[in-house]
Order: C-alpha cells, then structure tokens, then sequence
C-alpha cells in the first residue's frame, strides 16, 4: 500500500509541475496579454466603465443589479458574490503568505501582474458564457467552460475532459481540504473537536446547496461582502498602526521582482525567476482567471448584454486579488514579522522553513495580526479561515453541480450533493496531503482545454467588445448594458 502511495504521489508530482510550472503559466500570461492588447487594454481604458457598472452600482438609487425579478436567474451582484465565495478562500490568507515565505516580497508584483492580465481572461470567460449559455429543463441558465467549448468550437470531447476535473477539484479543493481548515483552526483556537466541526459544516452546507444557486446565492450575497470588508479592516488596520513602514514594503516588493543579483552565480535565493513563479502561480490560483470555473456561476445571471458580465468577471479578479491579496501582503511586511534577510537566507541555503524557525501560511498572516491586536489577533484570523473556507465550500459546489448536469443530467444532480455533504466529514477529520496535492493538480487541468477554447473563440470576444464599445458611442446603449429609447 506504502508502495501505491509513493507512486502516486511521484506521479502527481510530475503533474503538478507541469500544470503549475513555468510553460503553463507563461500561457496563463499570454492569453490574459493578448485580450489585454485586442480589447486595447480595456481593464484600463474602461475603468470607470466596469467600476461604473460593478461597485458603484450597488450604491445607485434605483439599481437594477442587486435584486432580480426573474426566478429562474440570480442578480448580477448575486453572481459576483457567488462567484467570489470561491475564489476569496483561504489562499488569501496562507496563500500570499506562502508567496512571501517562499518567493519573497517580489512575488507580491508578479501576483499584481498576473491579476491585471487575469481580468481581461475572466472579461473574455464570462462574455462567452453568456453568449453560449441556455435554459435547462427547469428554466434555469446554465454556462460555463464546457458549454461554450462543446457550442463555440464543436469540441464535446475537450468538454468532457474540463467537467471530470471540474468535478474532482469540487471535492478535493472545493470541499476537503476546504473543511479541513476549518476545523484545524477552531480545534487549534478554541478547542473545538474536529468530527463536531464537520456535523455543523455538513448540516449548514446541506441546508443551503439543496435550494439550488438561488438560495446559495441569497447567502453568499450576505458572507461574502461581510467577510472581505471585516478582513479588509482588520488588514487596514495592521497596515495603518504601521504606517511608517508602508514605504519600505512597497520598496521591498519593487527592488525583490527584478533582483537579478543572485541569478549569475547560480544561487537559489529570491531571484527574478523564483519570485515570478510564486506570484503568478498564487494570482492565478487566488482568482483563478484562466481556470473557466466562476464563469458557471456568472451564467446564471439576469443580465442581456454579455460584456457587462465580463465586467463583472473583471471586478472579480481585481476585488480577489488586487484588493484582499494585497491586504494580506501589506499586512505581513508592514507589521515587522517579515525578516527578508531570514528568508532569503533560507532560499539560499536550501534550508526547511520550520528547521530555521520561520513561520509560514496562516501562522504568519495571523503572527502580523497579533501584533496589533494580541491574541485576538490569530482568534480573528481562524474566523475568517472559517468564513473563507465555508464560503469556498459553497460556490465549488455549484461549480461541481453544473459539470455533473453537463455529464450525467438533472438527475445525478441530488446523488452530487449527498455525497458532497457526506465528504465533508471525512474532509475534516482525515490527513489529506496527498488528496489536497492530487487535487491542487485536477484544479490546474480544469485550465488547460478552458484556455485552448479562449484562445480559440478569441475573435468573438474582440467583436463583441468592439461592437458593444460602439453602440453605446453611437448612443444606441448605455454603459449597463440596457437600450435607450
């Protein structure tokens, strides 16, 4: 049995490098980089537009995006949230964290760079999966990487591929080691059992995915906002007692991405290449523009006009990673738990973080937050894991949901969600490393066929950007997408 493990693992391993490796991030890159440059930069040149559209909507007297009429649809700001629910999960917290213990403070760039390009993917996601979507046999929109990949290139063969690990990453990723989080931290904070962890996840989560993505959107509409706003002033606020150090941080973060110094003498320490790896692979991973799982969620939807959905992919990105991942990181190198020379000494020697005594993931995030505010600090920090999490649980298993439709029908749909709820418990009280690992892997392959598609109906995107740009020049529509009269 000893023997199948190492095996796997080995395998896995092998694959995992190559999904999260140099050649496929560089794609990431790339297809983000080439929308950038055929919808001229519009992540910029129609900021106000997308801001417009997405934030400060929700402020308008009279607006239309936060409640819907149409009951087989959900809002476009419900569908943010949903979608948001899955990608603000715990990688913001112990992920960045991650970045900055292993890439240095340089990563934090490549991260900023990977999220900017990372809009215009999830733009291009969303837009096509409005396009492509349809009205299953309850009236409900369904969407998503396999639909427009089967409908725009005639590929249900690449569809299939995407959905089998769609659904493995539902329960690796979007499920165990989700639960797994949860119930270390409130075992380590407050001494709650793990299998007492598990039942309340397990009624809670099945007492929401059973109403479908309306009643999972009704509660992420309320979690999410909460969540990243108390995360967010609980970050500001470790910034701002240190605010004399924010000028340092951003120097470090700067000065580390393009460190050559290291690079000619061959020496592993937090060189150009090591922070880059670190930072696009975490954007990426943290919003996971590229990876045409949110896309789902944003199909459902009561919007018309496909590009301002993609506006709101675009909001995603930058709310997940530009705003709450950018916290996390300011939070760490302003409050003086950071050591640069520490870590770098680490890279270079090749020395085990733990060996050298550094802390690393959530035990840092929560080490900036106790010098603030004590032992509050890491009691704040293990709540919000467990907001995080709870909410990653529920939109992965709407992402999951929908790819077993696309498979097997509305039928197996109930069969799903049993046993999603069955494996939170073994989520929570088991060893998952190598299922977490395995399932780090399925998430990644979830990119591959969704970013050969893109690339692929790329022109469309470009034309309908084009021609949505001009009707609302020519004054034939507005800016949210509705006809004037």
């Amino acid at each position: 049995m000893e023997q199948i493990v190492q095996a796997i693992t080995k395998v896995n391993g092998v694959l995992n490098n190559f999904i999260w490796g140099p050649i496929m991030l560089v794609f990431f890159l790339l297809v983000g980089f080439m929308f950038t440059v055929r919808t001229k930069v519009f992540q910029i040149t129609h900021i106000k537009d997308w801001l417009d559209v997405t934030f400060f909507s929700i402020f308008k007297k009279g607006n239309k995006v936060l409640r819907t009429d149409d009951k087989h649809s959900i809002s476009q700001f419900q569908s943010l949230c949903t979608a948001l629910a899955a990608t603000i999960g715990v990688g913001n917290i112990s992920g960045v964290a991650v970045a900055l213990a292993l890439g240095g403070p340089g990563a934090i760039f490549w991260m900023w760079l990977s999220a900017f390009l990372g809009m215009m993917t999830n733009y291009a996601e969303n837009t096509l999966g409005i396009k492509y979507r349809y009205k299953n046999a309850k009236g409900n929109w369904v969407g998503g990487a396999m639909i427009y990949i089967e409908k725009g290139l005639g590929w249900k063969w690449l569809a299939v591929i995407f959905s089998v690990f769609c659904i493995l990453a539902s329960f690796g990723i979007g499920n165990m080691s989700q639960g797994n989080e949860i119930a270390n931290g409130l075992k380590s904070s407050f001494g709650i059992p793990s299998w007492a962890t598990a039942l309340v996840i397990m009624l809670l989560v099945g007492l929401v995915i059973v109403g479908g993505i309306k009643r999972i959107a009704s509660v992420t509409e309320k979690i999410v906002p909460f969540m990243a706003i108390t995360y967010i002033a609980g970050a500001l606020a470790v910034i701002f007692l240190n605010f004399t150090n924010i000028p340092a941080a951003f120097g470090m973060i700067f000065k580390n991405a393009f460190n050559f110094s290291s690079m000619g003498g061959g020496v592993a320490g937090f060189t150009i290449m090591v922070a880059m790896k670190r930072g696009i692979s975490r954007g990426v991973f943290s919003n996971e523009a590229g990876l045409g799982s949110s896309v789902m969620v944003h199909s459902a939807s009561d919007v018309k006009e496909p590009v301002v959905q993609g506006m709101w992919g675009i909001f995603e990105v930058f709310a997940d990673t530009i705003i709450v991942c950018t916290m996390t990181a300011l939070s760490i190198l302003c409050s003086g738990v950071y050591d640069f020379s520490a870590y770098e000494a680490c890279a270079i020697n090749n020395t085990a973080l733990e060996d050298a005594g550094l802390l690393s993931g959530v035990a840092l995030t929560s080490a900036a937050f106790e010098s603030v505010f004590g032992t509050l600090g890491s009691k704040f920090i293990s709540i919000a894991v467990m907001l995080f999490a709870f909410s990653t649980i529920l939109g992965w298993s709407y992402y999951g949901e929908r790819a077993i439709e696309y498979l097997f029908g509305l039928k197996a749909v109930p069969v799903y969600k049993i046993l999603f709820i069955l494996v939170i418990f073994l989520g929570c009280n088991a060893s998952l490393q190598l299922v977490v690992d395995i399932s780090d892997t399925f998430n990644g392959f979830m990119a591959l066929p969704n970013l050969i598609a893109v690339t692929l109906l790329s022109g469309q995107v470009v034309q309908m950007t084009k021609d949505f740009v001009a009707r609302v020049k020519a004054g034939k529509e507005t800016v949210s997408g509705e006809d004037i009269a």
